[in-house]
């Protein structure tokens, strides 16, 4: 077993602790770039009441939704259950806890033999309600009450591009092909050669976005003929949405080109964001969750999906709403979804769309290279350097989300496992925790994927990623090997090495500015698995934390440049020199796959003029 507690300063450790009850008094204060935040689906952590269960519904699984065996379908977890937590997850270290979607849900979609369940939350029918899957309207009060009250933010996570699939097309169904806006035209009923319709109807594009341009679209089957089944007519809330008229009813998306706005999310229905009705609509929708709870900010689902004029008008007014109800620092960050290192694919949603931040899928691509595939350091070089492409550059930077597992690409220990096939488990353990290590002293906010504390490593992304964190019935979760345990597993055990060097490395970075806060200097990287090192300064005082990494598996003593006045070092996390080998030059000595966190003489640094 990896020795992680050997590792870290006893009185770092206790740092968090000491300071959760000033936590409490002061957390609307604290910026985004402060936060720690914990991901959760709320059916997947605790089942808090068995009695919502089947959400209120009458039959079987096909009926409610619930089927504690499947793992595509509910397995009982709920808001009950995540209060009840509430201490295991501030003790990890969390300040701030992401909810996958609370919003009701179509309980089962999909056809024959293909269904499955909205326990995720990502098919919202009723905008306005909590899911009765997961409890009422005050078991979220009582949630974010009892997390306020620990100094804990709460972040809902959001969607505007879709909503769950109800809508139908008479000219197919399931898979309808994407129809685009040139075969389709707006103009015409079934191609350019078809029925006019929709009058002086001038586009859906920029210039185009106006009341009165969409006063003149009064008719949705330019591309199929959408109808909602009489069953669901009134299914949708607020009752506007019910309308085919505010949906693109274009077919699926390719997730190319046009499709990729405008096109059904796998079937999933559409919605017309181009349209001001939608704009306000949604404006209002969230506006009002903001009212009504307090929350602390929104995690955007599916954002690159939607036009960026939408959010160019959402974001500033949930900012402006969050203000008047008096929540300070309320935090945006939308997805946008790519799987390479491509900053710009990330930071123009930043510009254009003005996005406050979006979740970091460069860091995590790159993470995944370089500790769980065999990519050289430079890949996390490249990465930094373009942080100035975010709208307010390197500062801005500090505020995205980062994440080394989420719900939909799985699990940081079964990418190790899929990019280093045969390799042991204590080899896993010690690249999952110095993938969690960059997580916690790299720029960015560290985001905790529920259950990576517990050691799950899953066999995908998706549903093969949420597992339960109460005792499960779903075999393929009961069978997962997970790492970090000798013996049967056990729910939310604190001791859990993967949990103690989470919550260890919160408590660090909690301790210093500098990994909170600070400006980022990459010091040295390689074209091959081995040395990443940079500087962290201390945004007051200018104090400088020395972080260096060995992705590679043999040990390593190399030089990395430092400030020239940073000459004697202390130890935060593993060994490190006294003294700097010469102003401006210090020594690193790195097991592998290990990391070290060396902060310069604080009497020193603040001597500096």
């Amino acid at each position: 077993m990896h020795p992680v507690r050997a590792y870290f300063l006893p009185a770092v450790f206790g740092a968090l602790f000491a300071s959760n009850l000033a936590a409490a008094a002061s957390y609307r204060d604290r910026k985004p770039h402060e936060e720690v935040i914990y991901f959760l689906l709320p059916d997947r952590l605790e089942n808090g009441d068995a009695g919502n269960d089947r959400g209120g519904l009458k039959g079987g699984p096909l009926q409610t939704g619930f089927d504690p065996t499947s793992k595509a379908f509910y397995n009982g977890g709920d808001l009950k259950g995540v209060t009840a937590r509430l201490d295991y997850i501030q003790s990890l270290g969390a300040t701030a806890i992401w909810l996958a979607p609370v919003f009701r849900n179509k309980p089962v979609q999909g056809g024959p033999g293909q269904e499955s369940a909205g326990y995720h939350g990502y098919w919202v029918t009723d905008f306005t309600r909590v899911d009765p899957h997961f409890g009422d309207e005050s078991d979220l009060r009582a949630l974010i009450d009892a997390a306020h009250g620990r100094g804990l933010k709460v972040y809902l996570d959001i969607i505007a591009n879709h909503t769950a699939d109800v809508i139908a097309y008479r000219e197919c169904s399931g898979g309808c092909t994407y129809r685009s806006r040139a075969d389709y035209p707006y103009s015409r009923r079934g191609g350019p050669g078809g029925e006019p319709i929709n009058a002086g109807f001038a586009g859906d594009d920029a210039e185009h976005q106006t009341e009165e341009n969409f006063a003149r679209l009064t008719r949705a089957d330019y591309a199929y003929t959408p109808y909602v089944p009489a069953a669901e007519r009134a299914v949708k809330v607020p009752a506007w949405l019910n309308d085919p008229i505010y949906y693109h009813n274009r077919g699926n998306s390719t997730f190319a080109g046009e499709s990729s706005e405008l096109g059904d999310f796998v079937g999933l229905d559409d919605l017309m964001t181009e349209n001001p009705r939608v704009v306000r609509g949604f404006i209002e929708i969230y506006g009002a969750w903001i009212d009504r709870y307090g929350i602390d900010g929104y995690r955007i689902d599916t954002a690159r999906h939607v036009n960026p004029e939408f959010w160019a008008a959402f974001a500033p007014a949930m900012l402006a709403r969050a203000a008047a109800a008096g929540i300070a620092n309320f935090h945006i960050f939308g997805e946008v979804f790519t799987d390479r290192v491509d900053v710009a694919a990330t930071a123009r949603w930043t510009r254009g769309a003005k996005l406050p931040a979006v979740l970091d899928f460069g860091f995590v691509n790159a993470v995944r290279a370089t500790v769980a595939g065999s990519a050289g350091t430079e890949v996390l070089a490249r990465l930094f350097a373009d942080d100035v492409l975010y709208e307010g550059g390197a500062q801005a930077a500090l505020e995205l989300p980062t994440f080394v597992s989420n719900h939909d690409q799985g699990r940081f220990a079964w990418h190790v496992r899929e990019g280093h096939a045969g390799i042991g488990d204590d080899e896993v353990m010690q690249r999952v925790l110095l993938a969690h290590a960059m997580l916690f002293t790299l720029r960015g906010v560290p985001v905790i994927y529920y259950g990576d504390e517990q050691g799950f490593v899953g066999t995908g992304g998706d549903q093969d990623s949420r597992q339960d964190m109460f005792t499960s019935r779903v075999a393929s979760y009961l069978a997962d090997r997970r790492i970090g345990i000798s013996a049967a597993p056990t729910s939310f055990d604190r001791g859990h090495p993967l949990y103690v060097a989470i919550a260890q490395l919160s408590a660090l970075r909690q301790s210093q500015a500098a990994l909170r806060s600070g400006r980022q200097i990459v010091r040295s990287y390689s074209e091959q698995p081995g040395l990443f090192a940079v500087s962290r300064l201390d945004p007051a005082t200018g104090r400088e934390i020395a972080v260096a990494f060995n992705t590679s598996t043999q040990p390593l003593i190399a030089n990395m440049e430092v400030d020239s006045r940073s000459q004697r070092f202390v130890a935060l996390h593993g060994r490190c020199a006294d003294t700097a080998l010469a102003p401006g030059s210090y020594t690193v000595s790195l097991a592998p796959l290990d990391f070290v966190v060396c902060a310069a003489d604080r009497q020193q640094q603040e001597q500096r003029p």
